[in-house]
């Protein structure tokens, strides 16, 4: 028979090669702890755990039930010494007094993780001393979560019921317990492990200890299950780290809802969750520990997540109603879905949607989702998939969860927003999806991103929140300038126009209108309104001409042969062109932050530099035509699929490399056959012809 030995750890992280001290305690729980506040690094503490008598020590991976030691053991402090090849994971450790002899508890199985979490097991990580080589994963452990929910109910102990006022407004690490809460992460570190995902793991105090070290050189943080508590440190952190161009992927839900401090050099968590309790209110407003998006904060979590639990979903009366949710597919087109043969209108991930979700706050435009912006939540957010939970009403809390994806500086935030997307991983499609994730945001920078999918367009300009397009079919459409696949709307004919062009900014003389070139040789132009409205003509053309684009009150065109010509933007029609230069022979000219970008017939991109020289940028995705805005280049190819990208934040690249398990470069293994590979369903705007369209999706 064995008896477990209660104990906790000095640190909820050790780097390989460390040291690792853990407090082994009395088996009275009411016999005083002799150093309740935790002992210093050489000290001794006397009286009080088991001495040397016979205990020992099994250290496990937790993520693949490999037992990597099995040491005698003394107290009250015992120190573990972890070798430098023990791989950075997840660790458990368990004390015991007598014999384990087939490496269970009580007759349960325990490869792969416990499914419980008492004060039986004291849970560490063990951090990479050197970080993988460039690209690989960094995996956040919720500790600060697991230890929110250690002796939840238990008047002065816990953290829970969270408005009891018997609740703990601050809880200490010098405890037993603190092991994970409700195992939402584990499925996802075992099928990172099963899939050969190159990933270092990390305590989430030390995104709050040191994140600048945690973090150098990191191409991807990924945050699965349920991190719900963040210091100011932590979410700082963060969001620096996506600004300088790392990107995050929280497979997880409820995150980042309530903000915390930590004192006592990171041993005690403080969450009153209530404004007038915190005596931080007094000093320090923007510290109180409440909702991230409750008052006196007001820092929603949306800015960094893109979401929150505040327009989310909670199950809590019958845990078995997740079972039965489903994601509904709502930009199908998206590279996150690439592989699936998922259209708009599919459902999937059955039984991933819960306990708690998350959401942004959206109107629906058109039969797409649009993030309305007035919960926080960034205007890039660009909404993939949606599941109504409103008659959760009745199980906890009503809402939506919407999964999604959008650009915070330099860098990417995807988001499941949903806690139990781990417990469904063995879903086909939330495997791929989860392998499109991590292929593309541990790569190279650089890639464009989908925007939606028309008819082929000629010509493209953005212009007053507004992107216009000359398509095939000879007529001009417009529809909001979003990073959500929104539909085109058509606005009237517009036969004769090869070319669109709007300047940036108005300048004395030239106000922003929308500018066009003609087949018969004119520049014409006419207000940027999505009603009709005249075109008039404005002056000739130099021959042949391509492109036009409005630079520095000059009026820049691209001739078919290479030539580029300049004349001043607001000057009479008598006023000649002159040669500006030659350079490649261009499709489309566009222009982005006071510099010239030529699109090649072959889909590279052009810059004009300084001195008046074009120099290679980059690659397209098979990009046709071009138009630039607020930093942006937008372009759409031949079948009329819509790309963005930035000018800056990493090399203008070609197609990602493939994920793993496709069968061959460039061609996505398909999960539900052959079909997936074809087009999506054509856009309820291709429909409109004749008269013109207007509606409610202009911003």
């Amino acid at each position: 028979m064995t008896v477990a030995v209660r104990a906790y750890a000095a640190r909820t992280s050790v780097p390989q090669g460390g040291a690792l001290r853990f407090r082994l305690l009395p088996d009275d729980p009411t016999t005083e702890d002799p150093m309740p506040g935790g002992i210093a690094a050489g000290e001794t503490a006397a009286g009080g755990g088991y001495g040397a008598v016979g205990c020992r020590a099994r250290v496990r991976d937790a993520v693949t039930g490999e037992v990597r030691a099995e040491l005698d053991a003394s107290g009250p402090w015992w120190t573990l010494r972890v070798p430098e090849s023990w791989p950075s994971s997840l660790y458990a450790v368990r004390f015991t007094l007598g014999e384990e002899d087939d490496g269970t508890r009580e007759g349960e199985a325990r490869a792969g993780g416990s499914d419980e979490s008492g004060d039986d097991e004291t849970y560490f990580v063990v951090r990479a001393r050197e970080p993988e080589p460039a690209g690989a994963v960094l995996v956040s452990v919720p500790f600060l979560t697991w230890q929110a929910y250690n002796r939840a109910g238990v008047p002065g102990e816990g953290l829970y019921p969270t408005e009891s006022p018997e609740r703990a407004g601050r809880v200490t690490f010098d405890r037993p317990g603190g092991g994970p809460a409700g195992n939402w992460e584990d499925n996802f570190y075992r099928w990172l492990s099963r899939n050969g995902v190159r990933a270092d793991y990390c305590s989430n105090l030390d995104l709050h200890e040191d994140p600048d070290t945690l973090l150098r050189g990191r191409r991807l943080l990924l945050i699965p299950g349920h991190d719900e508590y963040w210091t100011r440190e932590m979410r700082d952190a963060a969001e620096s780290f996506v600004a300088s161009g790392g990107n995050i992927a929280f497979f997880a839900g409820n995150t980042c809802w309530w903000q915390i401090r930590l004192e006592d050099e990171g041993r005690t968590m403080v969450c009153h969750r209530d404004a007038l309790l915190d005596p931080m209110a007094a000093t320090d407003p923007s510290l109180v520990t409440v909702e991230w998006s409750g008052s006196p904060v007001g820092r929603p979590e949306n800015s960094l997540t893109g979401v929150s639990f505040r327009r989310g979903a909670g199950c809590w009366e019958d845990m078995d109603a997740m079972k039965s949710e489903s994601y509904t597919v709502r930009f199908a087109e998206h590279w996150v879905f690439e592989g699936t043969g998922l259209r708009d209108g599919d459902t999937f991930g059955r039984g991933a949607v819960g306990y708690e979700t998350d959401a942004a706050e959206y109107v629906e435009v058109d039969g797409v989702p649009l993030a309305t912006g007035a919960d926080g939540t960034p205007a890039d957010f660009a909404i993939l998939a949606t599941a109504d939970l409103r008659h959760w009403r009745h199980l906890g809390q009503g809402g939506h969860a919407t999964m999604g994806i959008m650009r915070r500086g330099a860098g990417t935030v995807f988001n499941a927003a949903t806690i139990g997307w781990g417990d469904a991983l063995d879903d086909p499609v939330l495997d791929r999806v989860t392998r499109n994730v991590l292929a593309r945001l541990a790569g190279d920078p650089g890639w464009w991103e989908p925007m939606g999918h028309g008819a082929a367009a000629l010509a493209l300009a953005a212009c007053e929140h507004r992107l216009f397009a000359v398509r095939t079919d000879g007529d001009l459409w417009v529809r909001p300038y979003r990073t959500q696949n929104l539909r085109w709307r058509r606005i009237e004919p517009a036969p004769g126009l090869v070319a669109l062009t709007a300047p940036r900014e108005a300048t004395p003389g030239s106000p922003v209108l929308l500018y066009g070139l003609h087949s018969e040789g004119r520049v014409v132009v006419r207000e940027p309104v999505t009603e009709r409205a005249p075109w008039q003509d404005l002056y000739d053309a130099p021959p042949e001409a391509v492109g036009i684009a409005p630079v520095d009150q000059t009026m820049f065109a691209a001739g078919a042969g290479g030539e580029l010509w300049q004349r001043p933007l607001a000057a009479g029609r008598s006023r000649p062109w002159t040669r500006a230069g030659d350079g490649p022979r261009l499709a489309a000219l566009a222009h982005v932050g006071g510099r010239l970008i030529g699109l090649t017939h072959d889909g590279e991109l052009r810059v004009r530099t300084r001195d008046d020289e074009w120099a290679f940028l980059g690659t397209t995705p098979g990009l046709v035509t071009l138009t630039g805005t607020t930093g942006r280049l937008v372009g759409a190819t031949p079948g009329g699929d819509l790309f963005w990208r930035e000018l800056v934040g990493g090399a203008f690249t070609g197609p990602p490399p493939p994920v793993a398990g496709d069968t061959g470069p460039g061609r996505p293994r398909s999960l539900a056959g052959d079909a997936a590979l074809g087009r999506p369903r054509p856009l309820a705007g291709e429909a409109f012809t004749g008269h013109p369209q207007t509606g409610n999706n202009e911003e």
